[in-house]
Order: structure tokens, then C-alpha cells, then sequence
């Protein structure tokens, strides 16, 4: 149901996300309620803390969908603002963590994932790792966005290889030309990064 790692998920139960109980042999047992509360609090609640929920009215029959996996508020709503003012018809939403973001993925089945590599819960590179082994996302195109930099980046390269990185000082510079260049007809070959 949640398209996510079983680690994951106990993660989840572990932090009281989910709710769970151990039987005798010491397995964990979800409530199917406990999981679809948690998906309707991330899907259309846009109260929650854990996740701003934006819609664009549609221009065409189908929309290009971009989740944006980033924990700070701030760099929320920055690419949030950029999203809207390069790509007013897109649906927009927002993870602020991991395991959330990797949820709502799995849900939307974006076209754009842009992935901070610190968050709380999953990191960015263990997401991207995810992501990319798994075929349903095979036609997302990836962008990271950090702080870190190329010295900081080094323990993260088996993530990072072959995707576009940008240093959070550069997002406004460059991240329209990289969302220009994805949604072109030359940049739309169906390949993941």
C-alpha cells in the first residue's frame, strides 16, 4: 500500500506514524486503517504539517507532476514560487521528509522529483538509491538540490551519479533552464536519471 521498503515502514511504526502491535513471534502488524489515515494526512490534507498540498487548474489533458522532498520551510517555498512561475499548470506538492516523500512517489508517480540529500527520516541518497531501482519510476527525471558542497557531496556519489545537482545558493540561476531542458521535446526520451 505504501510502496515503501519494509525498514522503512518499521521506521515508521518506530517513530508512531503508523500504528502496530508485535505478535508472539515478534513480527510487527499494521492496521490497515493506521495506513490509510496516514496516506489521506499526506494526500489531501493541506493543514498538515508534515506536507503542503498544492493544485494548478489543468491547461492541458495531463498535467506535468513535480514533488519537491526538501525539510526546510523556507526552501519549500522557494521552489515552490519557482515551480509556479516557470510551470503555472503543473501540480505541485511537497514532502518534508524521507519517508513521506517516498510514499507520495510512490502515489504520484511525478515526472519531477526534486530531493534534498539531508532529511530527516530517509535521506536524499538512500531515496534516489530507492527510487531508482524500482521501474515504475523509470521515467521521473531526478534533481537534487543542497547545501553541501562537491567535498561534503563525496559519501553520497553512488547516488549521485548521473544526476543534476544544485547547490541551494544556484537554485534560482539554475534550476528554470534544468526544468526547461526536462520538459523540452529533446529532454522528454522517457529515461530516468
Amino acid at each position: 500500500m505504501l510502496g515503501m521498503a519494509v525498514r522503512s515502514v518499521q521506521m515508521m511504526v518506530d517513530r508512531g506514524d503508523l500504528e502496530a502491535w508485535k505478535t508472539p513471534g515478534g513480527h510487527r502488524r499494521i492496521s490497515r486503517q493506521s495506513v490509510q489515515r496516514w496516506l489521506d494526512d499526506r494526500a489531501g490534507d493541506s493543514n498538515s504539517p508534515r506536507v503542503a498540498h498544492r493544485e494548478a487548474v489543468p491547461a492541458r489533458p495531463r498535467q506535468v507532476r513535480i514533488l519537491v522532498i526538501e525539510d526546510s520551510a523556507h526552501y519549500q517555498n522557494l521552489l515552490s514560487l519557482l515551480l509556479k512561475q516557470q510551470l503555472p499548470d503543473a501540480d505541485v506538492q511537497v514532502a518534508d521528509d524521507g519517508i513521506a516523500g517516498l510514499a507520495m512517489a510512490g502515489r504520484l508517480d511525478p515526472d519531477i522529483l526534486i530531493v534534498d540529500i539531508l532529511l530527516p527520516g530517509i535521506d536524499g541518497a538512500t531515496l534516489i538509491t530507492s527510487l531508482r531501482s524500482h521501474p515504475q519510476f523509470r521515467h521521473s527525471r531526478l534533481i537534487v538540490v543542497t547545501s553541501l558542497d562537491e567535498a561534503q557531496r563525496a559519501p553520497y556519489a553512488f547516488a549521485l551519479s548521473g544526476v543534476p545537482v544544485i547547490h541551494k545558493t544556484r537554485i534560482v540561476a539554475e534550476l528554470p533552464g534544468m526544468l526547461a531542458s526536462f520538459l523540452s521535446p529533446a529532454g522528454v526520451d522517457g529515461t530516468a536519471n
